[in-house]
């Protein structure tokens, strides 16, 4: 290699040395936390958003169970805008959210965004009045399990897998062979029990027969002004509406303070590579997972 082109690639390998160093420095600072904003001089009502696909719920739990506690924060107000997730998060957050209703200190309320559907909505049910645009997307009460298979490609590459497994389903799922029909049965019989426990839920929670909810529980989605005729659903408003009734709803007509979780959070390395999107949103779709969406 001549010295003009060593120097080159010498200069290149300090260049992403000296990038990967900045940003693992980086990583190193937290952000501040989110300050509390006001709307007015009424009751204090705390905020909690959930967002995009529903895989961890500990920061959501986290952030309930701080605002439970906070003697000043008079409602609970959860703001959903997910299609759905995996099924045990979207399980947990409903578990926290119903253990705080049934509590009774502080009214809790659910408000639909631009989209609520499966496991999004199997959270709202907890709460204790839902509200939802006209035209938020609801529903799709449902459990899926999808995985890709890549066993003909691995053939034409001439790949082969060696598996050393303890039973006949303990590799079921592998994208590297074809799904037998024991596979698809036992896949199957966890679905519908997964999809008997979402049914059950709606049912008790949002007082309809299972007859009712098994004849909306196809996968189909709804709009808001749908969903409010066949009561899954109690009222229909936007977020400023949703803040509006959670101050009435403590007994205070005065205009509402809005709060936010103060939530402290370290910036990884994996963030500043790939944004706020966490790799727990989607690095785990690379494996067989129950989802509700």
């Amino acid at each position: 290699m001549s010295t003009s082109r060593y120097d080159r690639a010498l200069k290149w390998m300090l260049g992403i040395v000296g990038l990967f160093l900045v940003l693992l420095v980086l990583s190193l600072f937290r952000r501040s936390p989110a300050e509390p904003w006001q709307t007015g001089d009424g009751p204090r009502i705390g905020v909690v958003k959930i967002e995009g696909l529903i895989i961890d719920s500990e920061r959501i739990v986290r952030q309930l169970d701080r605002f439970h506690r906070r003697k000043d924060i008079d409602a609970i107000l959860v703001r959903i805008n997910s299609p759905g997730g995996t099924v045990a998060a979207s399980q947990e957050i409903y578990g926290k959210l119903r253990r705080l209703r049934d509590e009774g200190a502080q009214p809790v309320i659910a408000s639909l965004g631009a989209v609520a559907a499966s496991g999004g909505y199997y959270v709202a049910v907890a709460a204790d009045t839902i509200m939802a645009s006209p035209g938020t997307t609801t529903g799709s009460i449902g459990v899926i399990l999808d995985y890709p298979v890549a066993a003909e490609l691995m053939d034409k590459l001439g790949l082969q897998v060696e598996v050393i497994k303890s039973g006949s389903l303990k590799d079921a799922g592998s994208p590297f062979r074809p799904p037998t029909d024991s596979d698809r049965h036992s896949f199957q019989r966890v679905i519908d029990d997964l999809h008997a426990q979402f049914t059950e839920v709606i049912a008790a929670e949002r007082d309809l027969s299972l007859e009712q909810v098994r004849e909306l529980a196809t996968g189909e989605v709804f709009t808001g002004r749908q969903a409010l005729e066949l009561g899954l659903v109690d009222i229909l408003g936007g977020f400023e509406d949703a803040i509006t009734l959670t101050g009435l709803l403590t007994g205070d007509t005065r205009r509402p303070v809005v709060v936010r979780p103060a939530e402290r959070r370290r910036i990884s390395l994996w963030d500043y590579l790939l944004g706020d999107r966490s790799h727990t949103t989607w690095f785990p779709q690379l494996l067989p997972q129950y989802l509700m969406r």
